[in-house]
């Protein structure tokens, strides 16, 4: 049969499905993806690759969840706990980092199962990226300073008298989305946004399906607070007082992981470990509304919604054997 391309770009089923294969597993924090992902990896023989972006930090295994050294060694893993809190990540370093997994999987027969919550990981890898140069880290270091003396806003309006276009996109208080847009014009000498209409890292020559877990609100706020007890029992206090002694700056994104803000200030006597676990539970909860709108209106797979289903189950715990089965039957099916 003849290869072709379809009319918008895509690659038509011919010559897609000569492409080698792999997963999504995507949903908002508590929604069970990392046990899903262990099952389905150990039924069909896959990898799993990390799609989260805290869950790259060495020192947080505890307070980003990360798969236990037991889940560790069931399946192969890559890209969990790489990278030190103080050298933080970035999504054009995942998105090479997970290419590489990728490519390590198929290799070794196995198949690519990227699990996660990061949506922007996520689109990366299926859209492309710019290809923005590499930033001078001396524009990286005046960007950072600049968000700690003049604050989110401030420096929002420093960036809007430079690069205006890209200001206009991203929220006056988004202090991390501010700084990095200014590196970038500082680096470059263009906007972040005239970077991403410049050029782009196009979209791998891979097939992509997608598992959306989609659990009820209330089982993932209740998931939430049961997740945040039990890591205080397991050593959370221990995990953040460790980091803190690292003298790390506080706006690295390890240091704004859920829960190190709230515990890093009841250990400095700033708050009560209640009001700390109160205020750590809120912030997981808004940061799940906003997963959970973000990849109900996204697309993560083909086009033609054939490859991606949504798992409505509370977690993989409330999947019976047979629908265990139907995921299976989804990936592997042809085309």
């Amino acid at each position: 049969m003849q290869e072709t391309v379809d009319p918008d770009g895509a690659l038509s089923t011919p010559l897609r499905s000569q492409l080698p294969l792999a997963l999504f597993l995507a949903g908002p924090t508590c929604s069970g993806k990392s046990a899903l992902a262990l099952i389905l990896a150990e039924r069909i023989g896959g990898m799993v690759i990390n799609t989260d972006s805290m869950q790259i930090y060495h020192e947080l295994r505890v307070l980003t969840a990360r798969p236990t050294e037991e889940d560790e060694a069931r399946v192969p893993h890559a890209l969990y706990g790489i990278r030190p809190a103080r050298e933080p990540g970035h999504v054009a370093w995942w998105r090479e980092a997970a290419l590489t997994a990728m490519a390590e999987a198929h290799a070794s027969g196995l198949l690519p199962i990227l699990c996660g919550g990061t949506g922007l990981y996520f689109s990366a890898l299926r859209h492309g990226l710019s290809d923005i140069p590499p930033i001078d880290p001396a524009a990286r270091t005046e960007a950072r300073a600049a968000l700690v003396t003049l604050g989110p806003e401030g420096l929002h309006a420093e960036l809007a008298a430079h690069d205006p276009e890209t200001a206009a996109l991203i929220a006056p208080t988004d202090g991390q989305r501010i700084a990095r847009a200014y590196e970038v014009w500082l680096s470059t000498g263009r906007g972040l946004d005239e970077w991403r209409r410049l050029s782009s890292l196009p979209p791998p020559p891979w097939r992509f399906r997608a598992i959306h877990i989609d659990p009820p609100r209330a089982a993932l706020q209740a998931a939430a607070t049961q997740r945040f007890d039990t890591m205080l029992m397991t050593g959370a206090l221990d995990e953040v007082a460790a980091l803190v002694e690292q003298g790390l700056d506080e706006s690295l994104p390890a240091m704004r992981a859920h829960g190190v803000p709230e515990l890093a200030a009841h250990l400095r006597g700033e708050m009560t470990l209640d009001t700390a676990r109160s205020r750590a539970i809120a912030n997981t909860s808004h940061y799940i509304k906003r997963q959970t709108t973000w990849f109900r209106h996204h697309e993560l797979a083909e086009t033609d919604q054939l490859h991606m289903i949504h798992a409505q189950i509370a977690g993989p715990a409330q999947l019976s054997e047979s629908g265990i089965a139907d995921l299976t039957r989804f990936i592997r099916e042809p085309g």
